[in-house]
């Protein structure tokens, strides 16, 4: 059996991981039988050597990956290989942090492995609220505009983010055209007083997230 941990709740994690090697190892063989990786400095000959290794008094061995999402390239081409057909002595079971729909070894894992979900939390920086914009989410980006300036980010701080942000991604010229149009309006709308910040910034995103 493989497991896909996925989310950054890690009091729920750690629950569920204490389940599951409660579950899966005998009282007394934790210390033969349980191997605990991380997944950036994780070779491919190191976790070759875990997966077979031998159960000692126990019918299986418990394998835990933490951070899947650092693991090297020649660690990842492996496991693509290996879940397909996996040792029967090897309970695996991968943490992923955060679900990357477009990330071409979750998608080619995915229907290997059981998937158990837990709540991820949204970092609030001008990083996620950009993400939130690309993805057209306007629900998510306000709640994250408004835990930014609850922790006291100012405006313009905000804005220069954002700016920074779409000025190095690959987006078409005409969009980043339109999307620091939006900004310059913003950054203008509060300087002149037309509009006070958190209304300004809240009309933004909403035109942002409906841009087309």
């Amino acid at each position: 059996m493989i497991y896909l941990f996925i989310g950054s709740d890690n009091l729920a994690k750690d629950i569920q991981l204490k389940k599951l090697k409660d579950y899966v190892l005998s009282k007394g063989t934790e210390q033969f039988n349980l191997d605990t990786l991380y997944a950036r400095e994780l070779t491919q000959k190191a976790l070759q050597e875990k997966l077979l290794s031998l159960p000692v008094k126990n019918p299986k061995r418990l394998i835990i990956i933490k951070n899947i999402e650092d693991l090297k390239d020649e660690v990842k081409e492996f496991l693509e290989k290996y879940v397909r057909k996996p040792y029967p002595q090897v309970v695996l079971a991968m943490d992923l942090n955060h679900l990357d729909k477009t990330d071409s070894f979750i998608k080619n894992i995915a229907r290997f492995v059981k998937p158990v979900r837990f709540k991820e939390t949204v970092h609030q920086d001008t990083f996620a609220l950009g993400r939130s914009i690309d993805l057209k989410r306007a629900d998510s980006a306000l709640r994250i505009l408004s835990g930014l300036l609850k922790d006291g980010e100012r405006p313009e701080r905000i804005l220069g983010g954002l700016r920074y942000v779409w000025e190095k991604n690959a987006a078409h010229p005409l969009e980043k055209r339109k999307r620091l149009k939006y900004l310059l309006a913003c950054d203008i709308d509060i300087k002149t007083g037309k509009l006070k910040p958190l209304f300004a910034l809240e009309k933004l995103v909403i035109s942002l997230c409906g841009l087309r």
